[in-house]
């Protein structure tokens, strides 16, 4: 059995290519501006608002959302107190939820989530309407500039991007199919 083995092993090691360098990996730059971003969101059906400074947020969430009753976030005291323990029956009754957002990414208009933000994870996912809150000096070009900034200690996060929608079923274009019926990114 060795000397079969020492065989194929003789000729794997006969016919091995010759070692090539590794290719230059371009940085793939691109546009990051706020106007970028706007753009590729609204294209997925996102919306970008602009604060007018941090203070203007409920006041601009009441008239966004003036029908909502049922609100959570850790950026102001909602309606519904909410953490990692909450049933997600109370989660599904959610109209809005408010999150902050930590990086924007302008090629494909999504906004990186880590667990800390989202109050529960289930939460950006189940709630009716979904709105997160970004600085928009935390906008960046592409992809992998997102990732480079990403905290590499593990945890869950995600990346959010325009919301929920599906065109599986007899190519029909569904809004809130599995997820947040609507994206509202609030920039300041």
């Amino acid at each position: 059995m060795s000397a079969s083995r020492d065989r194929i092993l003789a000729a794997a090691q006969a016919n091995k290519p010759e070692e090539l360098p590794l290719p230059t990996v371009p940085l793939f730059g691109g546009d990051a501006t706020a106007e970028r971003f706007t753009t590729v969101l609204a294209g997925i059906g996102g919306t970008v608002v602009w604060l007018d400074g941090l203070a203007s947020l409920v006041p601009t969430l009441q008239k966004l959302f003036p029908d909502a009753q049922n609100t959570a976030s850790p950026l102001f005291r909602g309606t519904v107190p909410v953490d990692a323990q909450t049933p997600t029956g109370i989660l599904a009754a959610i109209d809005l939820a408010v999150l902050p957002g930590e990086i924007g990414v302008a090629e494909n208009g999504a906004i990186w989530l880590p667990e800390a933000n989202m109050l529960h994870r289930a939460l950006p996912t189940v709630t009716q309407h979904l709105a997160l809150v970004l600085d928009q000096r935390r906008i960046v070009a592409t992809m992998h500039q997102a990732y480079a900034l990403l905290p590499h200690t593990g945890g869950y996060g995600k990346f959010v991007a325009g919301p929920s929608k599906t065109a599986d079923i007899e190519q029909s274009l569904v809004i809130g199919a599995h997820g947040a019926r609507s994206l509202v990114v609030l920039l300041y």
